[in-house]
């Protein structure tokens, strides 16, 4: 006999479903708990829900703080037995499984009465899309947004005479720089590690190629001619000898290296930027930013692009308090709130236009890094490649790039390997 998917089973048991709304506390307030991963961003958040509960003083929000590996695991258990936190983050990994199983609240409404077409006017498609399930509707409101951005150290470019990265730059000129760094100074160039989101998937679309079709987001697309190029142009620059292998990266990230001076550069998520600027503060002044290097030939486009990520608040489909929690979130997702998530650090905001409110925090450090240069990329951002099934065959996908890295089996033989496994799932 099958068993039943836990979660499954979960929306199935409605006797857990039943609403405790009319449950009140001791003090005749609405106590809310908001469940997060990032500790870095604790305060942002509260700076949020403070600002809520000013104007709400029969609202109370506690900010509890998990970390990742946790986090997924207490709120699968959460929902089975309806105690899921009152709002959480909902990551793009995670979204469509929880909102196909009708575990988190449908939000498409939520600004009726107070805007028309209120997510479309000041929210990107790409946030958006992080925002929905399968079905179209809106499973959470649009939190942040990032993308990847190149890390470069001026010292060591300077020590090179080398120009430091403009708009300009290529693949060509990512590698010209790194052997002429490494030769001038017996450092590291840059740090080509095995990454999906920081890594590969970045050349993949700037060559035209894809890892799911653009079209039907459905079919994917490994052993495609321009993402198979791409894919092993990356692999292949760690066959360089200003480029460390994999047996390296897997005691040393590249981070690390960059920020013990080992490297002159490597691909970073913008959401890491500020913590770096807080953690290495011996090294304020000596690093900067740029926009990802182009693809000097690509097979089809303009060479550009950049993967691009965000979150999203989101509540529980039966939850006790959900109309409270309701209010709150579209708070969360109005002007004001993503103002205050923007200006205390916590991450890029997702609507539009309040991107350089993140600005403001670097302001406190004595180099401001050249942060227009993340703005500038979202024209230019692909969406964070996810699908319904993508969550039962991306780990094993991942194993296979792991042989293609350490030369036990070729590139072509993982990628038809891939293609095999997300084909598996492919309706």
């Amino acid at each position: 006999m099958k068993k039943i998917p836990r979660m499954i089973a979960a929306a199935m048991a409605l006797v857990l479903l039943l609403s405790l709304a009319g449950c009140g506390s001791a003090d005749g307030k609405t106590h809310l708990t908001f469940q997060i991963w990032d500790v870095a961003q604790r305060d942002g958040m509260d700076a949020m829900c403070k600002a809520y509960t000013a104007q709400h003083p029969d609202v109370e929000i506690e900010v509890q703080v998990t970390s990742w590996s946790e986090y997924w695991t207490k709120l699968e258990a959460a929902a089975e037995s309806n105690t899921m936190p009152d709002i959480f983050w909902m990551h793009t990994d995670q979204i469509l499984y929880y909102a196909d199983f009708g575990m988190l609240a449908d939000l498409t409404d939520l600004y009726d009465g107070v805007e028309a077409n209120y997510y479309q006017n000041h929210y990107s498609d790409i946030s958006i899309g992080n925002a929905s399930g399968t079905d179209g509707k809106v499973y959470g409101v649009p939190k942040d947004k990032d993308n990847i951005v190149l890390v470069y150290n001026k010292e060591m470019f300077d020590a090179a005479g080398v120009a430091y990265p403009d708009e300009n730059w290529t693949w060509d000129d990512l590698m010209d720089a790194s052997q002429k760094i490494y030769d001038a100074t017996g450092k590291y160039g840059y740090m080509a590690y095995n990454d999906e989101q920081i890594g590969y998937w970045n050349f993949v679309y700037q060559n035209g190629g894809y890892i799911l079709d653009p079209e039907t987001n459905l079919h994917a697309g490994y052993t495609q001619p321009a993402t198979a190029e791409a894919i092993e142009y990356y692999v292949n620059i760690q066959k360089n000898e200003w480029c460390p292998d994999q047996t390296y990266f897997a005691e040393t990230s590249p981070g690390t290296a960059f920020f013990s001076e080992i490297c002159s550069m490597f691909f970073e998520g913008s959401w890491n930027l500020l913590n770096e600027m807080k953690s290495y503060p011996g090294m304020v002044g000596k690093w900067d930013v740029a926009m990802l290097p182009k693809c000097p030939n690509p097979a089809s486009g303009d060479g550009r692009g950049t993967i691009s990520n965000g979150l999203c608040y989101s509540t529980a489909a039966r939850g006790k308090n959900l109309e409270a929690v309701k209010d709150v979130l579209r708070f969360f997702g109005s002007e004001e709130g993503q103002r205050i998530q923007g200006e205390s650090g916590a991450a890029i905001p997702a609507y539009q236009g309040l991107e350089d409110t993140w600005s403001t925090k670097f302001h406190d450090y004595s180099y401001m890094l050249d942060l227009d240069q993340i703005y500038s990329q979202f024209d230019h951002a692909v969406q964070y490649i996810n699908n319904a099934s993508r969550r039962k065959w991306k780990s094993n996908a991942a194993d296979e790039m792991v042989k293609i890295y350490s030369g036990d089996q070729s590139i072509e033989t993982g990628l038809a390997k891939m293609q095999a496994l997300a084909d598996a799932y492919d309706k």
